[in-house]
């Protein structure tokens, strides 16, 4: 799982809240997270593998969604191996791991591993956080007809850029001076946290808003298309609205036990001593959060490729061929039912407005499109019986 308590587990003076999540339960705790991991990872790879039976068609240009969604894909399945190297070097090797405490210690390898690993897995999911809330923003400026897929570049450069620099930041506040005099107080830990959730509960804050604007937006589209709203319209509406619940719902229930966990455990830090009795039921709620945290975390995987595209089936087609990605096929389809020749006796002015309307079907077509991409059932054969994707 992701915690900012990975790093802080590092020092070899630690703070006696990480101590009590990290010493509990510890080959269990990694075991979860190995079973936990792997079969997230198993099942998202197999999700985003092409299969048998579908369309064979031209594949038509990728959007920024598209691209958007998969990198997050991308950064889950990194992430998830993190977990699993560093789970199980601490099952395989438990000497080696025991050296991370050695406080006046001459090997630096088990430190270098413990910092090495526990990076990874926080930027990787730091970096997911980010691409995220840059799919909310793209949604949008989509249906606000804003972006497009020249805009990927400028959301690789925020998303990485600063997943780099707040795990950079964090972390050398966190071991400064040196590794050893690390964690001295809070001070130190607590700037590392803040760069650790921000992108979190950036995603938590502004992603709804988001994506309620967008709803809206999409809504007062596709009522402008012909003036009035039919009953394909809505339901075009509610299926996006229900994606959109979808993506939020799962990082909710995926990060959640995260602040839960993090704020028990600042609490218990604040305490004189945390083995008091009455901090019993806080302790225990900390560490069932804990492990929690160890199952939830690493399934954010698949469970959003769920979110994203559905139940996409068992049946992979493993020789590679040229295909057209489903969620895509609406956009060429689209194309291919408004381009028609317009006819030749109508004026000029009458043959400008023509065309520009239908420029402007199409442009809307394509960003409901985006929109919609992913689901490879309801939501083709819904889109395909609107009037939107019939011409005019």
């Amino acid at each position: 799982m992701a915690s900012p308590r990975l790093e802080t587990y590092c020092c070899p003076n630690r703070d006696a809240a990480t101590q009590l999540v990290m010493s509990f339960q510890p080959e269990v705790f990694c075991g979860v997270c190995i079973g936990s991991a792997s079969v997230s990872l198993l099942l998202t790879i197999l999700q985003l593998l092409p299969k048998k039976g579908q369309s064979l068609r031209k594949m038509p240009k990728a959007s920024s969604s598209s691209t958007i969604l998969l990198l997050i894909s991308i950064c889950d399945i990194l992430g998830g191996l993190g977990m699993i190297f560093r789970s199980s070097v601490w099952l395989g090797f438990p000497g080696f791991i025991a050296n991370i405490s050695a406080v006046n210690g001459t090997d630096v390898w088990p430190s270098a591993f413990c910092v090495g690993s526990a990076m990874w897995i926080q930027l990787l999911y730091s970096a997911g956080f980010w691409w995220l809330f840059c799919y909310a923003v793209d949604s949008y400026l989509v249906v606000r007809r804003s972006a497009g897929l020249s805009t990927i570049v400028l959301y690789h450069m925020m998303t990485w850029g600063l997943a780099v620099m707040l795990c950079v930041e964090g972390i050398a506040l966190l071991y400064y001076p040196s590794l050893s005099s690390c964690e001295n107080g809070l001070e130190h830990a607590v700037p590392h946290y803040i760069t650790t959730y921000v992108p979190l509960l950036l995603v938590l804050v502004v992603n709804p808003i988001l994506f309620r604007r967008t709803v809206a937006a999409v809504a007062s589209l596709l009522k402008g298309r012909q003036g009035i709203y039919t009953e394909n319209e809505r339901r075009l509406g509610t299926e996006i609205q229900i994606r959109f619940f979808k993506i939020m719902l799962v990082f909710v229930i995926c990060w959640s036990s995260n602040i839960i966990n993090e704020s028990l455990l600042f609490y218990l830090e604040m305490q004189p001593d945390i083995n008091d009795m009455p901090l019993k039921n806080v302790r225990s709620v900390a560490l069932i959060t804990w492990i929690i945290m160890g199952v939830l975390n690493p399934m954010q995987g698949f469970l959003f490729t769920l979110a994203f595209y559905g139940w996409t089936g068992w049946r992979v087609d493993l020789k590679w061929r040229k295909r057209e990605i489903p969620w895509e096929s609406l956009s060429s389809s689209t194309v291919g039912e408004n381009a028609y020749p317009s006819p030749v006796n109508y004026p000029s002015n009458t043959h400008d407005s023509k065309k520009i309307s239908t420029t402007d079907s199409q442009q809307t077509d394509e960003a409901i499109s985006m929109l919609s991409e992913g689901n490879t059932s309801g939501d083709d054969r819904l889109t395909r019986s609107s009037p939107i994707y019939q011409g005019w």
